[in-house]
């Protein structure tokens, strides 16, 4: 009983340990990915009113849920602002974004912060639940009004300042990664290389086939070469019996079957002979048959003597 109770508590423990691991790497994937300072005809948020905001991204590949995380403007400040918790607007899917208003009014919803960004409060950061673990931060330069500071492309560690802003939507549309192909064409810019990959692929697919269809074909015809070998060792073992015997034995085989089919009738005693017979109506329709034989009158004449 106490070994299951303990075995029990470990599994607790690894279960929460697992969960907390999970939940934590999934947080250290959000990025503070566009920030803007001064905003006078740019986005606005369901009030209709435009502030400063800022958009963090998930770079993961699973939902990520930011309740209970800190953002701040103030490094000495780390748990500035809570997120709540329990609100759906909090999680962010994969490679998406969720912009939050810097307007000082906190009371409007999740999304809006109790700070503000102007020119002197330039710093963002992005604090884990436990108020201690940094996740991201960025001090966003003086620019113009209307412009961002961006990650471009997102996530990545290049920063620039855009008048083409991108609030809940990627930085990457006027950025233009090289694909593969082209990355190769610079490698290999007369296609040699490939010419000979191509030719490498060929032949060893056809070799491959060939190995396979050889296999199977000796797997095939194993069955037939065994009946062939079966069929050989039986005619031998005829023709070593037949070669065994000699023509003494032949001829008086021979011998006894002739006397056998000349002699067949001189120890029987009787002999049937079937005779065919002269009428061919049927005897039984017959009334010959069916009439009482008369008996034959005899006629004995006395002759008197006369005396």
């Amino acid at each position: 009983m106490m070994k299951k109770f303990i075995h029990g508590i470990l599994a607790a423990l690894l279960w929460m340990g697992a969960a907390v691991s999970s939940t934590a790497q999934s947080v250290y994937d959000l990025r503070i990915n566009e920030v803007m300072l001064f905003n006078t005809e740019n986005y606005i948020d369901s009030y209709g009113q435009r502030s400063s905001w800022i958009e963090i991204m998930n770079l993961g590949y699973n939902t990520v849920n930011i309740g209970g995380c800190y953002l701040t403007d103030d490094p000495t400040q780390p748990k500035k602002y809570l997120i709540p918790k329990g609100d759906p607007v909090t999680r962010i899917p994969q490679q998406q974004f969720l912009v939050f208003f810097a307007n000082g009014k906190s009371h409007h919803g999740v999304l809006h912060l109790n700070f503000t960004l102007d020119s002197t409060h330039r710093f963002v950061a992005l604090y884990s639940s436990d108020g201690r673990s940094l996740i991201d931060s960025v001090t966003v330069p003086l620019s113009l009004p209307n412009t961002s500071y961006c990650r471009i492309p997102d996530g990545t560690s290049t920063w620039q300042i855009t008048s083409f802003t991108t609030p809940n939507a990627t930085n990457n549309l006027f950025t233009h990664e090289e694909t593969s192909g082209e990355k190769f064409v610079q490698f290999d810019p007369f296609g040699i290389m490939m010419t000979c990959i191509a030719m490498l692929v060929v032949f060893t697919a056809l070799f491959i086939l060939y190995r396979i269809f050889r296999f199977l074909g000796m797997m095939m015809q194993k069955p037939l070469r065994v009946g062939k070998r079966e069929s050989r060792d039986v005619g031998k073992t005829q023709e070593v019996q037949v070669a065994e015997l000699s023509g003494e034995i032949l001829a008086a085989v021979s011998a006894a079957l002739y006397l056998y089919e000349t002699e067949q009738h001189d120890q029987e005693s009787e002999i049937i002979t079937i005779q065919r017979v002269s009428r061919h109506y049927s005897p039984w329709s017959s009334k010959l048959y069916s009439l009482t034989q008369q008996p034959n009158r005899v006629v004995t004449h006395r002759v008197h003597n006369k005396q």
